[in-house]
């Protein structure tokens, strides 16, 4: 009797089971070998396939082995073949019981290798920049792109969307589940809304590597702006942003870094899901515990809404919010392709026709591509047909490098730009820091945000050639607007002009 018990694995269903799990094993391993030698290094569907799907074969083929085994033996036994016993007899003095014993050992041993590999595999696969960026091409191209272009671009996408530990990786399994649905079924946004609300805390992230601890003093930037008028005029301001100071044990955290809830503890409650429109900030300093809270004194929150609300705590992200993924404006992207060189400045007018020409809505990247060469030729056929032919060769590098830059910031198919993306570094294109700094916030007391220049910045140079100023007190020098439109520009937003194309 036992030595026929074995003999129930000859079954159809058992042997389709082998058939399969043999298949996809040897199929595992030789795709496997494939991607240790690099031979499809950097395609996204390649590990998909190694990791996933091939390994999605191999648990039913060798679950449909048992069960075949199962199914005949209740044939055998309602058919009376045979009297079986309801379980097996293990006697490893048999040799069909031993040899047996030996290749389920075997076969465990090997399963269970090849599930580590197969599962370390495809953690560090669903973790890659490959797999978040280019599996689901379309969606993603915009971040993707971006990220390429950004200061993290070494920096794999999981550490800041997921980071160390076990919780935070569920979680975004889970979501990630959605997303796939909602790829496949084509119901995700267009553009992808941002902010992530639930983006794991940055004390989680971004401080793994940016210690909030050793962050003081100041930096020196250097911006180049060029006019909109025939000689692209530049323009170029020097100023030393105050970056300030994280560790109480140098002095009380103070520069724009005073927002690090490192000396005080910020926490705000916005009016919008985009958190553009803040009108309640609350204050509290972490030594005395006392608390201030600002409210905007045009548009203040009710009482019943601040109690419904659930104040968010203030971090790196809320004016850090486009750190990877930043869509720059035509104007920024002109600004430095003039400074560069990659667009001639002598050329007239090149500034104002080309962020025309980006700045224009299309539907496609081939429209993109015909309409900027179109728009640029046309410019200059109406206002300097001699450029057509004395600078053929430095106005068509000129339209190359402003295809090359709508490429990289503007993607159609998602609807993504900067224009929907505001970025809260600054206040020049956005609000920025005037989402709080705009002379509105005023706490019980009649205190107001401040608004001073200074507080973050001290300009040390500004202007070139006859227009240039310099200074080297601690001081620094006023603002002088470029344009000759007096002091208009102390009453409004600089964003409200500033859109990122020509105002």
């Amino acid at each position: 009797m036992d030595k026929r018990f074995p003999r129930l694995v000859y079954n159809p269903v058992s042997a389709l089971g082998a058939l399969i799990a043999v298949i996809a094993a040897l199929t595992f391993l030789l795709l496997l070998g494939l991607t240790l030698s690099g031979r499809f290094e950097g395609n996204p569907y390649y590990g998909i396939f190694v990791y996933l799907v091939v390994p999605a074969f191999l648990l039913p083929g060798l679950i449909l082995i048992p069960l075949g085994m199962w199914r005949e033996a209740r044939r055998r036994r309602r058919e009376g073949v045979e009297e079986l016993p309801t379980w097996p007899r293990i006697d490893l003095n048999k040799p069909h019981t031993r040899n047996a014993a030996i290749v389920f050992a075997v076969g465990t041993v090997v399963f269970l290798l090849m599930t580590a590999v197969g599962s370390n595999g495809a953690y560090e696969y669903s973790e890659s920049v490959n797999f978040c960026g280019k599996t689901c091409h379309v969606i993603m191209l915009p971040e993707y792109t971006t990220y390429h272009n950004s200061p993290h671009a070494r920096v794999a996408c999981a550490q800041c969307h997921v980071g160390p530990g076990a919780d935070w990786f569920v979680k975004s399994k889970l979501s990630g589940a959605y997303q796939v649905y909602a790829t496949l079924m084509k119901k995700y946004p267009r553009p992808i809304p941002t902010p992530v609300h639930n983006l794991r805390p940055a004390q989680q992230t971004c401080e793994q590597c940016h210690w909030p601890g050793r962050i003081w003093g100041a930096q020196q930037k250097v911006f180049h702006h060029f006019k909109y008028d025939d000689a692209n005029t530049e323009v170029p301001i020097t100023l030393l942003l105050k970056v300030g100071g994280g560790d109480p044990a140098k002095g009380q955290p103070a520069g724009i870094h005073w927002h690090m809830n490192v000396g005080v503890k910020v926490e705000y409650i916005p009016r919008d899901d985009r958190r553009q429109d803040i009108p309640w900030i609350r204050v509290t300093d972490r030594q005395t515990g006392r608390q201030t809270i600002y409210q905007d004194k045009e548009k203040p929150l009710t009482a019943a809404a601040i109690a419904a609300a659930k104040p968010r705590t203030m971090d790196c992200v809320d004016c850090h919010n486009r750190p990877s993924h930043r869509y720059r404006t035509p104007d920024d992207l002109i600004d430095e392709a003039l400074w560069t060189g990659n667009v001639d400045p002598k050329l007239p007018g090149i500034k104002r026709a080309l962020v025309a020409a980006i700045a224009a809505d299309y539907t496609s990247d081939a429209e993109a591509e015909r309409g900027i060469a179109n728009a640029v030729t046309e410019t200059y056929r109406k206002e300097h047909p001699e450029v057509l032919k004395t600078q053929e060769l430095a106005l068509n590098k000129a339209v190359l490098a402003a295809q090359e830059a709508y490429r990289e910031n503007m993607f159609p198919a998602m609807k993504a730009r900067w224009d929907v993306y505001p970025d809260n570094i600054g206040h020049l294109r956005n609000l920025g820091c005037m989402r709080c700094h705009n002379s509105s916030h005023v706490s019980d007391e009649g205190q107001a945000l401040t608004t001073a220049c200074t507080t973050c910045h001290t300009i040390t140079s500004q202007g070139t050639g006859p227009t240039l100023q310099a200074s080297n007190g601690p001081d620094g020098l006023p603002f002088v607007h470029p344009e000759d439109i007096g002091d208009a520009w102390k009453e409004t937003a600089c964003s409200e002009c500033h859109t990122g194309k020509q105002p």
